[in-house]
């Protein structure tokens, strides 16, 4: 539990698993009063919606969205994906846009896998995945509990930034990860 604590520490938590009353001053705690259809998700991201260029995948790829979510003390939120789906150990909260809006399916997907509500600051990257084109957004927590996580996920990890590299097996985070360098958000 000292984990969460500690921005050198990378903090981890499976479903329903204990978790601290709060994370950089900030509780831990269920969102209770969240979006339950896609039309209450559309309404949330078109009342915090960001500016951002357009977004066009490649010939033959889906068009997905997701976040990266940094906290105050500098540490981002990432999933263990359940039973390391596509070979990913760890990554960062994403889904494909299945008629939502990239926004919505960004908060969506937060949601889903990291059991967190979240405010998005800013476009990213667009990156290419394996069978995705994906648009990231930088977000802030507003709220919510990882231990909340969706079936999708079997463990919700905080990590310095410093430690990304090692945890995120899978090069297609590579990009995301420049683009969080400091040269580069």
């Amino acid at each position: 539990m000292s984990a969460w604590a500690d921005p050198e520490e990378v903090a981890c938590v499976v479903p329903n698993g204990p978790m601290p009353v709060t994370i950089n001053g900030l509780a831990a705690s269920t969102w209770s009063d969240r979006p339950h259809s896609p039309v209450e998700w559309e309404a949330l991201a078109a009342s915090q919606s960001i500016n951002e260029p357009p977004f066009e995948a490649p010939a033959n790829y889906k068009r997905a969205a997701g976040v990266v979510t940094r906290e105050p003390d500098g540490r981002v939120w990432l999933v263990a994906p359940s039973n390391a789906f596509g070979g990913y150990q760890a990554t960062f909260p994403k889904g494909t846009l299945d008629g939502k809006s990239s926004q919505a399916t960004a908060l969506v997907e937060t949601f889903e896998e990291c059991g967190l509500h979240v405010r998005l600051v800013r476009h990213l990257i667009d990156t290419k995945r394996s069978v995705s084109y994906t648009r990231y957004y930088l977000a802030e927590r507003l709220g919510g509990n990882p231990a909340d996580m969706g079936w999708e996920s079997q463990a919700v990890i905080l990590a310095p930034a410093s430690r990304l590299k090692a945890l995120l097996n899978n090069p297609n985070d590579l990009p995301i990860l420049q683009a969080l360098s400091p040269n580069g958000a």
